[in-house]
């Protein structure tokens, strides 16, 4: 015969249970540890700090704007037939090797305050990363706090739970005692074994919402090991921090307008968009740079050198001419060869450099310039709408949380108030209960609205808590604090 499937898995939950609690090295995990771990380890979290990674890397970027940049070039070539020697400029039927070296350096001096801009813009997009950071990891925390809560709120319902079968098992043998003196007609002890299946299989399902909490918990927080995962049974103060009777929505909107990340972000924003809108304009304006150049070369051909005679007067010397090679494209030269100069003379005696500024004035380029101005302009107004959606979210959403906040206090009143009430009556119905002048039906009615008011309260207590809590975050209290 197969066992009920209720009874299996209440089985399995014990056996699970007890193993946590039997096992000393379990880590019983706060709401600090969750709220840490997750800020730790969520992916949302590292893409985040990446973004902030990334403007970094754009601030050094324009940094090295205002820092002249230097460079070295090198280059080597081998050449065949009638080519002009680099060395010499002469036209020879030849056959070398030729290397070419040289440094170059420019820098900036003017480009309509671009550099400026944008070392600037690059320092407000590293603020606006490190304000969304700040708005996730603030919503990581309050999902983690809801879930907390929730997992909380499940232990709470077992520990409910629990002692209702104890009474109705204390029940069920005293009711066995008074059918068996004839106090009482059998038909109670049926009613009571009723009651009993009925506490024993609400228990199983608050004890299965516990392990279901607590593995959203753990999703959450992105374990894998959910069977050695458990929260500590930490105790919530129920009283809000804040006497909501005392702030206005008023009040709190405008002190979220200061603290809350979104906020910043949108108006960061606009200053970055502001910055667009000068570097756009400053393509408008001329451009001055400073430049320098340094270069030398080398040839492997051997050096030729002679007097060239003017053709028109024998005896006048025009002027000595070092080469190399054999074929000189040259009249009345008579050529003398001798080795090669080795290559860092060579390099000595090559060397040349040139330096002066540019200026480069922009008079037409098919609108480009004059539309990116445009763009930055439309981005501009983009991100003020943007600004005042987020004015008019956030206000909306602060009044839906404090009337939830209100209305989550009175709930809470209520069930507490109905609680005490229904123990009361509850002391009351089990004393005559007892002596035999209550039947078992009006028993079991009665419990079982003590049941429900124990259920109904603890679903206000922690949505009053969570509701505080919410307002709270609003109003500026940080998620640590909360």
């Amino acid at each position: 015969m197969k066992a009920p499937l209720s009874f299996m898995f209440l089985l399995s939950f014990i056996f699970s249970a007890y193993a946590q609690e039997s096992n000393p090295n379990v880590k019983k995990w706060t709401l600090r540890d969750c709220v840490n771990y997750a800020l730790e380890n969520n992916i949302t979290v590292k893409q985040s700090e990446n973004n902030i990674a990334l403007a970094e890397v754009d601030k050094r970027g324009a940094i090295g704007n205002f820092i002249p940049n230097l460079n070295m070039s090198s280059s080597a070539a081998w050449n065949s037939g009638l080519t002009t020697d680099v060395t010499t400029g002469v036209l020879i039927n030849q056959t070398t090797q030729t290397t070419n070296g040289g440094i170059s350096s420019g820098v900036a001096i003017y480009r309509g305050l671009r550099n400026q801009n944008e070392l600037r813009r690059a320092e407000l997009s590293i603020l606006a990363s490190q304000y969304q950071l700040d708005k996730i990891k603030d919503d990581v925390s309050l999902f983690v706090i809801n879930a907390y809560l929730e997992a909380l709120f499940s232990k709470e319902a077992v520990n409910v739970a629990i002692p209702q079968v104890e009474i109705s098992k204390e029940q069920l043998a005293r009711t066995k005692q008074l059918v068996e003196a004839g106090t009482l007609p059998r038909g109670d002890l049926l009613d009571v074994e009723a009651t009993l299946a009925n506490d024993e299989q609400n228990l199983i399902v608050t004890q299965n919402r516990v392990q279901l909490a607590l593995i959203a918990l753990a999703q959450l927080l992105q374990l894998e090991d959910y069977e050695n995962f458990d929260i500590a049974n930490e105790e919530i103060e129920t009283l809000p921090l804040i006497n909501l009777a005392d702030y206005s929505v008023d009040k709190i909107y405008a002190k979220a307008l200061e603290t809350r990340n979104e906020i910043k972000v949108a108006k960061t924003n606009i200053e970055i968009a502001e910055k667009d809108i000068k570097l756009a304009k400053g393509a408008l304006q001329p451009t001055l740079s400073g430049f320098f150049n340094w270069n030398s070369r080398y040839s492997n051909r051997d050096i030729i050198t002679g007097s060239e005679i003017d053709p028109d007067n024998p005896t006048r010397v025009i002027g000595v001419v070092e080469t190399t090679g054999d074929n000189v494209v040259a009249p009345n030269f008579t050529p003398v060869t001798g080795p090669p100069l080795d290559f860092f003379d060579q390099f000595d005696q090559n060397k040349g450099s040139s330096f002066g500024l540019s200026l480069q004035i922009p008079i037409f380029n098919g609108f480009n310039a004059s539309n990116n101005v445009r763009r930055a302009e439309i981005n501009y107004d983009q991100q003020k709408y943007q600004l005042e959606q987020e004015e008019l979210d956030l206000e909306r959403i602060i009044h839906q949380v404090y009337a939830d906040a209100v209305g989550a206090l009175k709930l809470y009143e209520a069930t507490k108030r109905s609680l005490e009430a229904r123990e009361i009556s509850f002391n009351y119905a089990q004393e005559r209960f007892d002596v035999g002048v209550l039947n078992s039906f009006d028993y079991s009615q009665i419990k079982n609205r003590l049941v429900t008011a124990n259920a109904d309260f603890l679903t206000a207590k922690y949505d009053f808590i969570f509701r505080v809590k919410l307002l709270e975050f609003y109003y500026g209290i940080p998620v640590e604090n909360l």
